[in-house]
């Protein structure tokens, strides 16, 4: 619906479209640590109630995840492929019809596709990568206050459920890249322009697209360099992953990994006075585990 906004922040704008969720509320995620990407998937997603509360039979799946880098995921620049692997595999036993992995890559798909190891496990569980070619992309109305009319990933938005599922990492501009900020690759178009208003893109991107799940991979963190690293320094394994149906508060979490409160970063503080979700960490209910 359509609020008049009481805000002071001229960011905010007049009008804003808020989630009948709305601010003030609590949110619920699963933080599980553990050496095994398999079986942290798995716990991360029981916690939340199993994958069938999300994925329905019949349903075809649009997972996205980061590999918008020609590097390996050790370089914690991609999402983990084995968490992806997992993910597949419990759509499927869901009873997804189809389950389709895309991104719309920095550099070229051909690599990073390959490099970050999101091919191969793609074609071990029989999921659908969905190359980034021109006509998978129609311009489309997003609403936004700094993103209006934009090139849309149409596999994204088409499909009946979407995953999200980032890679944590550090930025340049946004401080931070984690599951609101990698819609970037949900979209096609000159990219480059939406660093301008980079946090109020950012909050534009997640409203639009409203993820069903969000499934941070913080197996590996990228704690500088961001956002393509490439030295061994750049990378700390913590071995934990993150899930919600939250995504404001999935992220808000998430920042405490690299130290900081979920204020400091622009688009998260910015997504919470929307009220798309929950950016207070006392208000966020964590179902933790050790497996």
């Amino acid at each position: 619906k359509l609020i008049e906004s009481k805000s002071n922040n001229p960011e905010i704008g007049k009008l804003t479209e808020i989630d009948a969720y709305g601010a003030g509320q609590s949110a619920t995620i699963s933080v599980v640590k553990g050496s095994s990407e398999d079986k942290l998937v798995q716990k991360a997603i029981d916690l939340l109630g199993g994958m069938s509360k999300f994925v329905k039979r019949g349903d075809i799946v649009a997972i996205k995840p980061n590999i918008g880098w020609d590097r390996t995921y050790q370089q914690a620049a991609t999402t983990n492929p084995f968490v992806i692997k997992k993910l597949i595999k419990l759509c499927y036993n869901a009873g997804a019809k189809k389950v389709r992995i895309m991104d719309n890559t920095c550099h070229s798909a051909s690599m990073t596709f390959v490099r970050s190891g999101i091919q191969r496990v793609c074609k071990e569980v029989g999921a659908d990568l969905i190359y980034p070619k021109e006509n998978r992309f129609k311009n489309m109305n997003m609403g936004g206050i700094a993103i209006k009319q934009w090139p849309v990933f149409v596999d994204v938005i088409e499909a009946d459920k979407l995953i999200n599922v980032p890679v944590a990492k550090v930025h340049a501009l946004s401080i931070l890249t984690l599951g609101m900020k990698n819609f970037y690759g949900a979209v096609g178009g000159n990219r480059g322009r939406l660093h301008q208003e980079i946090h109020q893109g950012i909050v534009d991107m997640a409203r639009f697209f409203k993820p069903n799940l969000t499934v941070i991979d913080a197996v590996r963190i990228m704690i500088r360099n961001g956002t393509t690293g490439g030295s061994p320094r750049d990378v700390k394994k913590i071995d934990t992953l993150i899930a919600g149906t939250d995504y404001v508060a999935c992220d808000a979490y998430a920042a405490t990994l690299f130290g900081m409160k979920p204020d400091q970063v622009g688009h998260i503080n910015l997504a919470g006075k929307y009220g798309l979700g929950v950016k207070e960490l006392s208000k966020i209910n964590k179902l933790t585990a050790n497996v």
